[in-house]
C-alpha cells in the first residue's frame, strides 16, 4: 500500500457525512501536519462542531499555490452497498472503494502523502492548504475560511480545486442557487372545493411556469459551449403537500434549482419568478388574506470561469500533463467563490471521475491517485530552485 492509499484509508474511516462533525479528521490532519513541522489553524463553525483549516508551507509571503478540498461527504443511507463504505477496500483491478474515495477525500490524501516532501523542499513561494467542510450543503463551510483568509496578510495567486475530473484541468463551471417555495392556502372540504385556496394546485402552477422557464432556455439561451449542457438549467427536484384526498389542501412546499452558465444572470430569473409569484399571491389573497406564498434561498454559490490563457492554467496543464482543454463538469465547486470573492486564480483538478461519486460502492483508481502524486511531486519541483 502506497503512502498515499494509508492515508486515504485514514480518512475514509472518518465518517464526514455531512451531518456529522468534521472535527476528528480534522484533528487527526492537524496532528500528522505537525508531524512534519507544519503548523494549522483551524477555523471553525461558529454554531456547529465543524471546522475549515488552513497551513502554509514555505516562505510566509504572498502567491503561491493553494491546494484546498472539502472533507465532508454524501450520505450512504438508503444505498446498497456491497462493500463497506467507511473502510478502504482494494479488488484485483486497482479499484480502491469507500465512501469518499472519489468525491473528494482521495485528492485530499495525495495532499497530505506529499506534505512530507513539500516540507523538506526549498520552496520559492509558498504552498497553501485548505480543506472545508459542509460543500456538500451548499458550499456552507469554506464562506468562514474565506471570511478569514480576507484579512490574512498573505493571499494565494492561485488554487486548484482537487474534485475529481480525472486529472485534467477544468476552469469553468455553472453556478447555482436552490430555493424552497412554502404555499399557504385555505383548507376545506373537497366537496367545497371552491370554497377553498387549494395549495397543491397553486404550487402546480409554479412547478409548471419553472418548467417552461426551462424549455425557454433550452431551445433559445443564452447559450456557451464551454458547459455541458451549454444552457441554464432550471430543474424541480421535490414537491411535498396535501394530507387527505377529500381535504382541499391548506399548505405545499416544493424545491428547485437554477443552475447558470456565466453569461446568466440568475438573480434576472428569480426576478421573473418573484413577478409570477406575486400575481399568484393576489390571486390567492382575494379568496383569503391569510393566504401566502413564501420563498427562502437554500443555497449558492457563484460558477467559475477563469480565462484559458492564465499562466496558472498553462503550468498545471503542464504540469498535470492535461492534453484536453474542453473538459466540462456538470456539478459545482468551492472554486467560484474563492474566484469571485478572494480574485484568486482558480482551476478544478483532481483524481477520479464523479462518474463514481454520490453512488453505492463508490471507488477511484489507484493509477488516478498515483497520476495526482506525480503532479504534485512536479509541482513542488517547479516552486524550488
Amino acid at each position: 500500500m502506497s503512502s498515499t492509499q494509508a492515508i486515504l484509508s485514514k480518512l475514509i474511516a472518518f465518517d464526514t457525512t455531512s451531518c456529522n462533525s468534521n472535527m476528528a479528521l480534522m484533528k487527526y490532519v492537524q496532528g500528522y501536519l505537525s508531524e512534519h513541522g507544519v503548523t494549522s489553524d483551524l477555523v471553525h463553525d461558529p454554531e456547529l462542531p465543524k471546522a475549515n483549516l488552513f497551513a502554509t508551507i514555505g516562505p510566509h509571503t504572498d502567491g503561491g499555490i493553494m491546494l484546498s478540498g472539502h472533507t465532508d461527504t454524501v450520505p450512504v443511507t438508503g444505498q446498497h452497498w456491497t462493500k463497506e463504505p467507511f473502510a478502504l477496500t482494494a479488488d484485483a483491478d486497482g479499484r480502491l472503494y469507500g465512501r469518499g474515495t472519489t468525491d473528494m477525500k482521495g485528492f485530499l490524501a495525495c495532499v497530505l502523502a506529499a506534505v512530507p516532501d513539500m516540507a523538506a523542499a526549498d520552496l520559492q513561494t509558498p504552498i497553501h492548504l485548505a480543506f472545508s467542510y459542509d460543500e456538500e450543503i451548499g458550499c456552507v463551510g469554506v464562506r468562514h475560511l474565506i471570511e478569514r483568509m480576507k484579512t490574512h496578510p498573505h493571499k494565494p495567486a492561485g488554487c486548484i480545486i482537487g474534485e475529481p475530473t480525472s486529472m485534467e484541468v477544468v476552469t469553468a463551471h455553472k453556478g447555482k442557487i436552490a430555493l424552497e417555495v412554502t404555499v399557504k392556502g385555505k383548507e376545506c372540504h373537497s366537496g367545497m372545493a371552491p370554497a377553498g385556496v387549494n395549495a397543491v394546485n397553486y404550487a402546480a402552477r409554479l412547478v409548471n411556469w419553472l418548467e417552461h422557464l426551462a424549455i425557454e432556455k433550452e431551445r433559445h439561451g443564452p447559450f456557451q459551449e464551454c458547459f455541458s449542457p451549454p444552457f441554464t438549467t432550471v430543474h424541480t427536484g421535490v414537491i411535498n403537500g396535501g394530507t387527505a384526498l377529500n381535504i382541499v389542501p391548506n399548505s405545499c412546499s416544493l424545491r428547485f434549482e437554477i443552475r447558470n452558465i456565466a453569461d446568466e444572470d440568475p438573480q434576472q430569473l428569480l426576478r421573473r419568478f418573484d413577478n409570477y409569484v406575486a400575481q399568484l399571491r393576489d390571486e390567492m389573497q382575494a379568496k383569503d388574506p391569510n393566504c401566502d406564498i413564501q420563498t427562502r434561498v437554500m443555497s449558492s454559490y457563484p460558477g467559475l470561469q477563469t480565462p484559458e490563457n492564465t499562466d496558472l492554467v498553462s503550468l498545471i496543464r503542464r504540469l498535470a500533463h492535461s492534453t484536453d482543454a474542453h473538459v466540462k463538469i456538470n456539478f459545482g465547486t468551492e472554486g467560484g467563490l474563492f474566484s469571485n470573492v478572494l480574485n484568486i486564480t482558480t482551476l478544478v483538478c483532481g483524481p477520479g471521475s464523479m462518474e463514481q461519486g454520490h453512488k453505492p460502492d463508490e471507488f477511484v483508481h489507484a493509477s488516478q491517485l498515483q497520476q495526482c502524486d506525480e503532479f504534485l511531486q512536479r509541482l513542488i519541483k517547479e516552486l524550488s530552485p
